[in-house]
């Protein structure tokens, strides 16, 4: 490493990306596991890749089937490892809020210094736990609640309502996923989202009106 980029590494600030995953028994059928495997990887490899700014991309992945869990810890974009995705079990969606949330507010894994995380829930149906108390104090977390969120709901049974009450902004919007094709779709506009904070003299500022546009339908 040349004397400039470690010069560099050593003042970006992280910018954390951590997504909650639906690994339900649902996203075994129609390819929706294999595509979110695809999405993934191809976000990882393009933050990897992204020159580094004033900041540095993290990547870290929640997923919620059967149980909730860290699927992959929360380090540098070009150092995850990122392990297949299986799909089997409920939806305990609220358990992923928590973990999500003790994350956030976690400085020894998101220090004071970085930039607001970016949040990325996906799910192709409903919650089978306590998940609104979990919501809300995800969202009433002082550090979490600032936090740049995206949503997305995959297939007929997916739930609009809980997607949107995690999105918590009128402007916000839930965007809609009926094929493997609309996942990679989903996943590349956030890549284009988050690279675009990258390269901003504002990364902390996420408003609707700074994000590119959206290919896919909003879910109804």
């Amino acid at each position: 490493m040349t004397e400039l980029r470690q010069f560099t590494a050593s003042v970006a600030r992280p910018l954390p990306v951590i997504v909650l995953a639906d690994t339900s028994g649902s996203m075994s059928v129609d390819g929706k596991i294999q595509a979110l495997n695809t999405a993934l990887a191809d976000m990882v490899a393009a933050f990897a890749e992204e020159e580094q700014g004033q900041a540095q991309i993290h990547v870290g992945v929640i997923t919620f089937g059967g149980t909730a869990q860290m699927h992959q810890p929360l380090v540098e974009a070009d150092k995850v490892t990122l392990q297949p995705l299986t799909a089997a079990g409920m939806t305990p969606m609220g358990a992923a809020f928590e973990i999500a949330r003790q994350l956030i507010e976690d400085k020894a894994q998101i220090p004071s210094r970085a930039y607001t995380p970016a949040i990325v829930l996906l799910s192709d149906g409903q919650p089978n736990d306590q998940w609104e108390g979990a919501l809300q104090q995800l969202l009433g977390s002082e550090r979490a609640r600032k936090a740049q969120r995206f949503a997305l709901g995959i297939g007929a049974d997916a739930d609009g309502t809980v997607l949107r009450r995690f999105l918590d902004n009128p402007e916000g919007k839930v965007y809609a996923a009926s094929d493997a094709r609309q996942i990679k779709t989903f996943f590349k506009w956030v890549t284009m989202s988050v690279s675009a904070r990258t390269r901003s003299a504002t990364p902390n500022v996420t408003g609707p009106g700074d994000l590119p546009r959206c290919e896919l339908d909003e879910l109804l």
